[in-house]
């Protein structure tokens, strides 16, 4: 009797944690389990610099502090440039991501590139412009709570994150709300960021079924806005700098890490990540 072989099921591609428990996506690792990131008052993201590349950052704020500096992307008939400016918000975006930092990172340096307007649009030439600049000015880490749908932006974005990656400038991209396609958080030399609906604050996972790498708390959280005020609010935008902020930790106590280290250290940390010897039964 003839025999029909099929291809393997490719697994189904995940880009926001609904309908599951942490338990329901549980991993093995290879790997003893690291001390957390938030432990230790030498992992409170000091001497780390965290660039918001998104609609400004309001300085001042009771949620976020003190910024460092501040920059905007300006685009007229003469071209596009970056130019310093005050540390101010287009529409609230980036004050919501830079206060999420703040808490999870209390002591890093926080800098400000401003790539949208009131309406929370912005151009991808804008966009890469912004993030382009912050890549050469070596910050740390870049925090990019947003993504373009262009295919004709993909090119150049995949060329610039690369290029982060090798600086040992780590890009934090949130994956789109929607399940299309977006960039630069699909690009394996990012980390890429979900969120989930589990009630814990201080929760990150890991993603078995990439191309989403972690998800954090992004659902229902509650953020700074303008004029030092909060709102709550959804979106993977909002676990994206929760992600940033692990990141300053453990950068603040391990200045030689690669992105390629950092991100495994964030994978070994992840409290669905459950280690143990290869080959054991």
């Amino acid at each position: 009797m003839d025999t029909v072989q099929t291809a393997p099921r490719r697994p189904e591609l995940v880009w926001s944690l609904r309908g599951r428990r942490p338990e329901d996506i549980g991993v093995t690792a290879d790997e003893e389990r690291p001390g957390s990131a938030r432990e230790g008052e030498d992992a409170r993201g000091r001497g780390v610099r965290v660039c918001v590349v998104d609609s400004g950052v309001e300085s001042g704020h009771p949620l976020v502090g003190r910024v460092d500096g501040a920059w905007a992307v300006t685009k007229d008939e003469h071209g596009i440039g970056v130019t310093e400016t005050a540390a101010t918000d287009s529409c609230g975006h980036g004050t919501a991501c830079a206060g999420i930092i703040r808490r999870i990172a209390p002591e890093c340096e926080l800098y400000s590139v401003q790539v949208l307007g009131r309406t929370f649009g912005g151009t991808g030439d804008v966009l890469l412009a912004g993030l382009r600049w912050a890549i050469h000015e070596g910050f740390d880490v870049i925090n990019l709570s947003l993504s373009t749908t262009r295919a004709r932006f993909v090119e150049e974005l995949r060329v610039l994150a690369d290029e982060a990656y090798f600086r040992r400038t780590v890009i934090v991209a949130s994956a789109h709300n929607s399940t299309v396609e977006s960039f630069p958080w699909r690009f394996a030399s990012v980390i890429s960021v979900g969120s989930h609906a589990e009630d814990d604050p201080d929760l990150h996972l890991y993603n078995p079924s990439p191309p989403v790498e972690f998800f954090a708390p992004g659902q229902n959280v509650q953020v700074a806005w303008l004029g030092g005020t909060t709102i709550r609010t959804t979106g993977n935008s909002f676990a994206t700098p929760y992600i940033t902020g692990l990141c300053a930790r453990v950068l603040s106590r391990h200045r030689r890490l690669t992105s390629f280290q950092l991100k495994n250290a964030l994978y070994l940390s992840a409290a669905n990540v459950h280690t143990g010897m290869r080959g054991a039964s």
